[in-house]
Formats: structure tokens, sequence, C-alpha cells
């Protein structure tokens, strides 16, 4: 089993940076791959990034076009999720998640969310 346990989120302004934490816990997280979704309110959920257990295996959103980076602290079996220039689309709850593997799919493991707004 895995715990995610994800924060960070707030209110900003357009331009400014955010960055959002996970922690996991429980005896698989620190083999797992873990990542990001987001979803806006009426919208489908959209994949923002994962990274793999080792670091590495690293793959982003079409959307992020190097404005966010993903990393991962093995000791402490946390992922981080740095975001600049954000803007109003950004708008949304970031879920964490964690799997076996990296990637865009559906994941096992879902954080319990946490809220970024952009405001223009």
């Amino acid at each position: 089993q895995v715990q995610l346990v994800d924060s960070g989120g707030g209110l900003v302004q357009a331009g400014d940076s955010l960055t959002l934490s996970c922690v996991g816990s429980g005896e698989l997280v620190a083999s797992y791959a873990m990542g990001w979704f987001r979803q806006a309110p009426g919208k489908k959920r959209e994949f923002v990034a994962s990274i793999g257990w080792n670091g590495r295996n690293i793959y982003y959103g079409d959307f992020v076009k190097e404005r966010f980076t993903i990393s991962r602290d093995s000791t402490k079996n946390t992922v981080y999720l740095q975001m600049n220039s954000l803007n109003p689309e950004d708008t949304a709850v970031y879920y964490c998640v964690s799997d076996q593997a990296s990637g865009n799919y559906g994941y096992t493991y879902w954080g319990q969310g946490t809220q970024v707004t952009v405001s223009s």
C-alpha cells in the first residue's frame, strides 16, 4: 500500500511560481514512481508529470512546455513539482499519484489533492 499527502497549493498571481510537495508512505513507495495530475473545473483530469523511483524516467504533459519541473527526494519519499510562469489556465486541483511505472496512465494511488488558483 501507498499513502500520499500532497500540499503546497494556494492563490498566486499570473507569472508567479509555486512548488507542490507530496510525501509518500508505505512499504512500496520507495520502489514506486510518483507524479502529478490536475483537474480544472468542468475539464477532464490531465497528466502533468511523473518520475521513476530512481529519479529517472521523467515525463511531462504536452502543455507543460518547460514551465514545470518534477523532482524527487528518495530519502524523504517526497516528490516536488516546481511550477513557473503560472497562468490562469493552470488553475486546478493538483493530485499526487504513485504506481509501479512512470508515465501517463491510470495510477493506483492518489493523494487528496491541493488547490492551485492563479489570478490574472
